[in-house]
Parts: C-alpha cells; sequence; structure tokens
C-alpha cells in the first residue's frame, strides 16, 4: 500500500497510546531536543527532508497526532487543538523532555501557540527554548484558508471528504505550492490521507480554523508576550503561499516587531518540502542569532544555558 519513502519512515518510528489510541512518533539524533509538528492534513513525513541535516545537531521528535498519518483515527474523538497540544505535552513527558526547541508549521503553529500559552503560565511539563514558525494560520484576521477548507468546515464537509479523490486533493495542495514540491510527496500524502479512511475525519480536524477565532487572544497574545520576554520566536515563510504568504509577514511583523522573520521567495506553503535547505539554514541561523544575542544582554557568559548545543 505504502511506498519505500513511507515505509522507510514508519519502519524507524515507534507507538505509543494516548487516551487509548495509537501515536506513531519518531525519535532520532543526539543533542537538545527539537519537537516538529506538522500541519494539516499531512503528518510527521512532512519533516523528511529537513530530517538528515538536523538529527546530527538535535534529538529530533516528530509525531503523527491523532487523526493524521500512521496514527489512529478515531471518529468519536476531539479534535481540539487543546487535545492535540496534551498530546504532545505527554509524549515529551512519556520521552523524558525537559526542555526543547519547536518547529512547527500550518496547524502545528496553532498546537505550538497553545503549548506557547502553558508555557508562560507554568503548566507546561517542558521548558520551550524557542519557537520557529514556519507557514501557517498565526493570525485568524490574515488566514485565507482555500475553498476546500471552507467546505470542509460546512454541512457538507463529510459529504465533500467522502468524495475526495486523489486529483482533487493533488491539485489543492499544487495550487499552495512552488514547483519544488515534488509529486511524489504529493502521493505519500494521500496515501496517508486514505490510511485508516482518514479523509471521514477532516470535517472534524478542520474545526480548528474556528477555534483560531473563538481562543485568538490566548494564541495571539502568547506570541506577544513571548516576544516581550525575549524568548526566541522566529517566522520563516514562503511568501507566495496564497493562504499565509506574504501577508502573514507583513501582520507578523506589525504585530511583533522585534521578533525575527525570514522570507523564502519563490515558495509556497511547505516550505520545509519545497526548499529544505533554505530552511535548515534560516531555522540553525536564528538559533544562533537568539544565542548571541542572550550573551551579549547578560554579563556571566559562563552562567548563560546556549540555546544549540
Amino acid at each position: 500500500m505504502f511506498s519505500d519513502s513511507l515505509r522507510t519512515w514508519q519502519d524507524a518510528g515507534d507507538y505509543w497510546l494516548f487516551r487509548g489510541h495509537r501515536v506513531f512518533y519518531k525519535v532520532c539524533g543526539e543533542g537538545e531536543p527539537l519537537i516538529l509538528v506538522h500541519g494539516f492534513p499531512s503528518a510527521s513525513v512532512d519533516w523528511q527532508a529537513i530530517w538528515p541535516q538536523l538529527e546530527g545537531k538535535f534529538q529530533l521528535i516528530a509525531m503523527d497526532m491523532l487523526g493524521y498519518g500512521f496514527s489512529d483515527k478515531p471518529k468519536d474523538f476531539d479534535y481540539s487543538i487543546s487535545a492535540q497540544a496534551d498530546l504532545v505535552a505527554e509524549l515529551a513527558e512519556h520521552l523524558n523532555i525537559r526542555k526543547a526547541h519547536i518547529l512547527s508549521h500550518d496547524y502545528g503553529d496553532t498546537v505550538a501557540q497553545e503549548l506557547l500559552a502553558r508555557h508562560l503560565e507554568g503548566s507546561l511539563t517542558f521548558e520551550i527554548r524557542s519557537l520557529s514558525l514556519l507557514n501557517g494560520g498565526l493570525f485568524p484576521e490574515t488566514h485565507k484558508p482555500l475553498l476546500i477548507q471552507k467546505l470542509l468546515m460546512s454541512p457538507i464537509g463529510p459529504l465533500l471528504a467522502k468524495f475526495m479523490n486523489q486529483k482533487k486533493f493533488t491539485a489543492s495542495l499544487q495550487k499552495i505550492c512552488s514547483d519544488g514540491m515534488s509529486f511524489d510527496v504529493l502521493d505519500d500524502l494521500w496515501q496517508l490521507l486514505e490510511y485508516k479512511n482518514g479523509r471521514a475525519v477532516l470535517p472534524l480536524l478542520i474545526y480548528y480554523m474556528q477555534e483560531r477565532r473563538e481562543h485568538r487572544e490566548r494564541w495571539v497574545g502568547a506570541l506577544e508576550q513571548a516576544n516581550a520576554m525575549a524568548l526566541p520566536l522566529h517566522l520563516i515563510d514562503g511568501v507566495i503561499d496564497p493562504i499565509s504568504g506574504q501577508h502573514l509577514v507583513e501582520r507578523y511583523r506589525e504585530l511583533l516587531p522585534e521578533a525575527k522573520v525570514t522570507e523564502l521567495q519563490n515558495i509556497g506553503h511547505y516550505p520545509q518540502l519545497e526548499a529544505p535547505d533554505a530552511v535548515v539554514s534560516a531555522f540553525l541561523a536564528g538559533l544562533n542569532e537568539a544565542q548571541t544575542s542572550r550573551r551579549e544582554d547578560r554579563s556571566s557568559d559562563n552562567a548563560q544555558e546556549p540555546l544549540v548545543g
């Protein structure tokens, strides 16, 4: 059923139970933990192109959240952002993670914003050392979803999901990506969507767009508070993305003028797959810059724990 690349990814991972459901996750590498949180409607395999370049520098932790990828896709689960944040936090606790960087994308950005809010409240079980965000709907007022996303949220959502086919799925993703997105990757994402009848839960998963509006004050406020506290934030954005491209960058700079931004020209919604080298370079440069800034801001360099090490 699966392509060779998907089988290889699955074979290198493991499973863990969350609220009675099997969750696929993958851990590899040594160094400081880096948690990678994928987007909608894909899975942890989104990180495959940058994985080899990062596993020599970090302990990488990636998971398929419930409803995605190789994980279970129950029809009676509460697919809230809060529940998915619980999943990430409890997996980190299961792996004895006490401090971690986070790199997130799309839907995963919203999960990361909830984790950040908990970190700032002191209720998260691990410390967030830095947060790097790829294209995603950070601000509901600037998010521009595709028509198919809007329809999935409507009363016809279940019917639309039932009759969705690979051709339409692929065409939707091609609209938001550059030519750097390969057909093989798109085929893998379709295979994972079909696995365990994942199309059936799409209308449940897509509710995150409504949650972004309902919890805007909490999730946008977390970014603003973290920025004010000088917690390293970094937006790495493919600016030709019609969903969360240049318009997201402009709003981000308006609300978080001190936070770091890297614009990736001629790149769309999936920078980690369209331009993996550029994403890794920007991500590492952002961490190094934040580390240098911290050292300059403190008089006791020897007491400063490096962000990367």
